[in-house]
């Protein structure tokens, strides 16, 4: 199984199966310590480069920039950090360590701004089921309403969803109705001279 995404970077959920299939096939086998150890070398890795992500961004977000730039306290990431966020990779790494500084609310808002093509408008979250309701704006190419394109926009939001904001789980989105045509306005005026 490929776990590179299409820009050469490793994707965080196909990584994850990958090693899920492999732990799979090693409990098939029967060896339980086998398996056990395995599982314990995963935790022992994710602990290790969980410690080494909080750790780059501490650093990262304390300083102030040369232009007296976002330092401790201001709310907002410095600019190494920001830069670091805006890559997909890193950020879906961020969010695995629980280590994202944005709450889930502004990673869902980045993710919906990150599918331009189906533009959306959050109804609401409910993090204790963990879903998302959506509504799909009026303008929104939602296609001819086949069952091919209809799911096309719940497929992108999803996608951009999975990295940011895993918290989510279902997305449930609604579609406007399709609005009535304008009606023809008709012109009444006066009748021509000489008509009857």
């Amino acid at each position: 199984m490929n776990t590179v995404t299409q820009g050469g970077a490793p994707s965080a959920e196909q990584t994850g199966r990958r090693v899920e299939e492999v732990l799979d096939r090693l409990a098939a086998t029967g060896d339980r310590a086998a398996g056990a150890a395995a599982e314990e070398l995963v935790r022992a890795l994710m602990d290790f480069y969980g410690a080494g992500l909080a750790r780059a961004v501490a650093l990262l977000g304390e300083g102030e920039d040369a232009g007296g730039g976002p330092g401790p306290g201001s709310g907002r990431p410095s600019p190494a950090l920001a830069r670091l966020l805006d890559d997909q990779l890193v950020a879906g790494l961020l969010v695995l360590h629980d280590l994202h500084p944005y709450d889930v609310t502004t990673r869902i808002r980045q993710a919906l701004a990150a599918v331009p093509d189906h533009p959306a408008e959050v109804l609401g979250f409910d993090p204790g089921t963990g879903t998302l309701r959506l509504r799909l704006d009026a303008g929104a190419g939602g296609g001819c309403g086949c069952a091919s394109t209809a799911q096309s926009p719940q497929q992108s939001i999803e996608g951009a969803l999975a990295c940011l904001a895993p918290e989510v789980t279902t997305v449930e989105l609604e579609t406007p109705e399709p609005r009535a045509p304008e009606p023809v306005l008709l012109q009444i005026g006066a009748r021509p001279a000489g008509a009857r």
